[in-house]
């Protein structure tokens, strides 16, 4: 056996990964059906779960504790190809442009897209440059009850409508130059955290592990190996 190849490892194929972030507070059916959906409508090996220290722009008040809302997530996403992360904690990130960056030089062997709902692109003109991460990596908006019309006429879309790929292509995104956009249509999970929160305001309780560390290996992707 080659020396070099034995000391770095077996070469791992490039897998196709959709990235979707979120506060998860808590995670809910409605974010694994989604996540299914784009899995299967992009082709994707596996989907990766950003779950948020802090979303900027969200308020504070009624934000879980991180460890229970990753807990959340870990739960919902049991037996299905996500993979719930702490990515951001440990890249200490508070941007998304930031933490996409990173993520595509810590895995280059990897295709990753940015997965999102038609409510944050609705609202994307406002996040930290939102072109760079448009020139990053291709998005795919997912519809959401009450949000497509505002999506669609959002100051973003007016830039980004020029990049737009018919979703009849979803599955071509790993060969899409950037930027790149793909709407997404399916029948919608209308589960709302706002509603299970209201209903179950102590839901975080149930996931309260004080022995909880964000650096635990479960929680982290593994480096693939050239």
């Amino acid at each position: 056996m080659d020396r070099a190849r034995q000391r770095s490892g077996p070469r791992l194929s490039a897998r196709r990964i959709g990235l979707m972030g979120g506060s998860f507070n808590p995670a809910h059916p409605g974010h694994r059906h989604v996540a299914l959906e784009a899995i299967a409508a992009l082709a994707l090996d596996e989907m990766w779960w950003l779950v948020s220290p802090g979303n900027p722009l969200k308020p504070h008040a009624g934000m879980a504790p991180f460890a229970a809302r990753l807990a959340s997530a870990r739960a919902m996403s049991r037996r299905a190809p996500i993979r719930a992360t702490d990515l951001e904690a440990r890249l200490r990130t508070r941007y998304t442009v930031d933490t996409l960056r990173r993520v595509v030089r810590r895995y280059p062997r990897h295709r990753f897209v940015w997965v999102m709902g038609a409510d944050n692109l609705a609202q994307f003109h406002e996040w930290r440059q939102w072109r760079g991460i448009a020139r990053t990596m291709p998005i795919a908006v997912l519809t959401r009850p009450g949000y497509d019309d505002d999506a669609l006429a959002a100051p973003a879309m007016g830039w980004l409508r020029r990049y737009r790929r018919p979703a009849r292509q979803a599955t071509n995104w790993a060969e899409w130059s950037v930027p790149a956009l793909v709407l997404l249509r399916f029948r919608p999970d209308r589960t709302s955290a706002t509603q299970l929160r209201a209903v179950d305001p102590d839901w975080h309780v149930r996931f309260a592990d004080p022995t909880f560390a964000p650096s635990t290996p479960a929680a982290w992707p593994r480096q693939p190996q050239e």
